[in-house]
């Protein structure tokens, strides 16, 4: 896995990695590859599987809490090589339908996890009963990957964004009209 991830940082294309490559550069013979992995996508799968590292795991204590703690880990990967793997596979993903179903697999436990905490902040009466969790999951982790990733826009700066992004949207999806203040969001009582 450790010879993949190499491979794919220093440029090589999901699409022209080739077991034969992995295995020259882990020093192994291909037959030790075959014994672990049926093939180069089931590889794949696992080694970036490990790149991504598990979700963020939030306590489940207060819904503004958890959403920040989610964000923050947008983009943010416990390998260096990540930055330079992830913006390279789009490409990949988009031409490649086996490539996007890999993709969908890696991100669908931190989907999950956020859906779980907006759907908790709306059976605890914290966010709007007619929410729709999927658009929501998109609003809210949109803007901090495309900052991350790409830096769109570098005056915007990645200080507390996961913060604000979560403040901002917040209001929106609140139960309750709600107020922004420097510590986060509070419910306005009026």
């Amino acid at each position: 896995m450790e010879a993949t991830l190499d491979l794919l940082a220093e440029g090589s294309s999901i699409e022209a990695l080739s077991i034969e490559a992995i295995a020259a550069r882990a020093g192994v013979g291909k037959a030790t590859i075959y014994r672990r992995w049926p093939g180069k996508e089931a590889l794949i799968i696992d080694t970036l599987r490990t790149l991504k590292g598990p979700p963020a795991m939030p306590d489940g204590k207060d819904v503004r809490e958890d959403l920040v703690i989610l964000l923050s880990a947008v983009g943010h990967n416990p390998d260096a090589r990540a930055a330079s793997i992830f913006p390279c596979m789009m490409p990949t993903i988009q031409r490649d339908t086996s490539m996007h179903r890999l993709y969908q697999e890696i991100l669908e436990p931190r989907r999950q996890v956020m859906r779980d905490v907006l759907r908790r902040g709306i059976e605890r009466g914290e966010l709007r009963p007619d929410l729709d969790i999927e658009l929501a999951l998109a609003m809210l982790t949109a803007p901090v990957l495309l900052q991350r990733l790409l830096n769109w826009h570098p005056r915007l700066g990645d200080e507390n964004l996961s913060e604000r992004v979560v403040d901002a949207f917040f209001t929106g999806i609140a139960a309750e009209p709600a107020v922004a203040t420097n510590q986060g969001v509070t419910v306005s009582s009026d």
